[in-house]
């Protein structure tokens, strides 16, 4: 079961980009890992491996600075409120 949260936050460009990378990044590692557990030959398997590596570095580097700027703009937001 999944728990809805109401999000009144304004969508920023920067956060709509974040989460744009961060959509496109779970497709490609899928399609990664779909094509390692496909590929035959040795090459591609080395290929692949790397491939699904670089993706995975990178969707671990999105998730980082999608945190950050949720800290950061809820930092803007408590010290508006006081």
């Amino acid at each position: 079961m999944k728990l809805l949260k109401k999000n009144n936050k304004p969508v920023t460009q920067e956060n709509q980009y974040l989460l744009q990378e961060i959509a496109l990044t779970k497709r490609a590692l899928s399609a990664a890992y779909s094509n390692f557990d496909n590929a035959t030959d040795p090459d591609l398997i080395d290929c692949y491996i790397y491939q699904v590596n670089s993706e995975q570095k990178r969707y671990k580097y999105l998730l980082q600075k999608a945190k950050e700027y949720e800290k950061s703009s809820a930092k803007t937001v408590h010290i508006a409120d006081v």
